[in-house]
């Protein structure tokens, strides 16, 4: 019997499960140099990181001067390219990422990732890791479709989210993320958030009004159990 408040669990990915920054980085810098562009450090990256692989590369194009739409389009689509071929090569699980989703998955709670990184790519990556067999679905920036504007319906709409929390069984449910896009869809599907403050945090953690904060990955279960109600 788990202490655990909740029946199913949201995961974001790449901040919140996975360190991927340097993968993401390095299909930034190969996307940069075919523009012209100067590389940005790698640690640095991590500040582009949110809202997917098209906004990080439109903030690196945009520090250093901007493009014409055309052009744009065209290094976004060699940054997927180059990503999708080296999306695994320094990209690791934080530490405590296997042992908690294994004492998670023993205890009955179901798992989703919901990322705006595409689906296959998500997908692929968890695959190369080992990590895919815990999720019982995987949700990325392109899952859900277009909106009316053309757009994906991505975080920090809430579409993602509540498409997860139906597949998991529709019972209690929280989401794990790192970023304001995170907690905004958590927060407008209706959800508890619980932030990731190890990882991308594109915001002070104490702003993205998280019902829990955790600074690794292995205090998850003692978050999750201090959020159940007194009977």
């Amino acid at each position: 019997m788990t202490d655990i408040p909740f029946s199913a669990i949201g995961f974001d990915l790449d901040g919140t499960l996975l360190d991927t920054f340097r993968d993401l980085g390095a299909a930034v810098n190969h996307a940069l140099v075919l523009g012209g562009f100067a590389e940005v450090s790698v640690e640095t990256s991590k500040d582009l990181i949110g809202g997917g692989a098209k906004i990080m590369l439109a903030r690196a194009v945009e520090a250093q001067g901007g493009l014409p739409e055309a052009e744009f389009k065209r290094l976004y689509k060699a940054m997927l390219g180059y990503y999708e071929a080296h999306n695994a090569v320094h990209t690791v699980p934080y530490p405590g990422v296997r042992e908690t989703l294994a004492a998670l998955a023993a205890q009955g709670v179901r798992m989703a990732v919901v990322t705006n990184k595409f689906e296959a790519f998500a997908r692929n990556v968890l695959t190369q890791l080992d990590l895919i067999d815990t999720f019982e679905t995987v949700i990325g920036g392109d899952s859900m479709g277009k909106g009316p504007d053309g757009q994906f319906l991505a975080k920090p709409h809430p579409a993602p989210v509540l498409k997860a929390r139906e597949v998991l069984g529709g019972g209690s449910f929280v989401f794990l993320g790192d970023s304001t896009y995170d907690a905004r869809a958590a927060k407008e599907a209706g959800v508890p958030f619980v932030a990731a403050a190890y990882g991308y945090c594109d915001a002070p953690v104490e702003a993205m009004g998280a019902a829990a904060v955790i600074d690794s990955f292995g205090g998850l279960i003692p978050a999750l159990e201090a959020l159940r109600k007194p009977a």
